[in-house]
C-alpha cells in the first residue's frame, strides 16, 4: 500500500502545486490591471453560481467524499509489507515470505492437511494468526512447529500465536 499512498501524495501534491502557481499567476495579473487566464473566462459563471444549485451541491459533494475516502485511506492501518528480524540491525523478511513459509510449516506437521497463515505486526512482536484443516488435538504440535521456525527465522519474540483448527469433512 506504499506506493498507492506516495501516488496520491504525489497527485495531492502536484494539484496543489499548479492551483499555487494558478492564483499566484492571478493575483500578479489583478494586480497589473490585466485580465489573468482563468479569471476572465470563469468569472462569470463563478460570480452567478448559487449554492442551490445542483452542479454546485454536486461537485461538493464529490470532493467531499473524495476527501473522505482519502482520509480513510491513510488512517486505515495496512498490514506490513516488510517484517523486522530481531536485533534492530536493519534486516528485514517480506511479510508474504514469512506467511508461506508458516503455513509450510504447519501443513508438515502430521494430520493437517490445509493451512493458511496471516502474520500481524504489534510493535516489533510477530501475531500469527493460523487457520488450518486437521485434527483439533494437534494444537500443540502445530504450536510448537511455528515457534520452532519462527525462532530460525530470527522472530523478535513471538508473543500469542492464534490457531484454529477445523476438523477435515471427510466422505463416509
Amino acid at each position: 500500500m506504499r506506493t498507492v499512498n506516495r501516488i496520491a501524495t504525489l497527485l495531492l501534491a502536484v494539484a496543489l502545486l499548479v492551483g499555487g502557481v494558478l492564483v499566484a499567476v492571478e493575483g500578479l495579473l489583478a494586480a497589473l490591471g490585466r485580465p489573468g487566464p482563468l479569471l476572465g473566462r470563469w468569472s462569470a459563471p463563478l460570480t452567478g453560481a448559487r449554492w442551490q444549485d445542483p452542479p454546485v451541491r454536486a461537485v461538493a459533494a464529490g470532493l467531499a467524499l473524495l476527501g473522505l475516502v482519502v482520509l480513510a485511506a491513510q488512517l486505515r492501518r495496512w498490514r506490513p509489507v516488510r517484517l523486522p528480524a530481531a536485533g534492530h540491525d536493519g534486516w528485514h523478511l517480506h511479510r508474504r515470505d514469512v506467511e508461506r513459509r508458516l503455513a509450510r510449516t504447519v501443513r508438515s506437521v502430521p494430520s493437517i492437511r490445509r493451512a493458511r497463515v496471516r502474520v500481524r505486526r504489534r510493535g516489533e512482536a510477530w501475531r500469527p494468526r493460523v487457520t488450518a484443516t486437521g485434527d483439533p488435538a494437534a494444537r500443540a504440535d502445530v504450536e510448537f512447529a511455528l515457534r520452532r521456525e519462527l525462532e530460525r527465522l530470527a522472530a523478535p519474540g513471538p508473543g500469542r500465536i492464534e490457531v484454529r483448527l477445523v476438523p477435515s469433512r471427510r466422505a463416509t
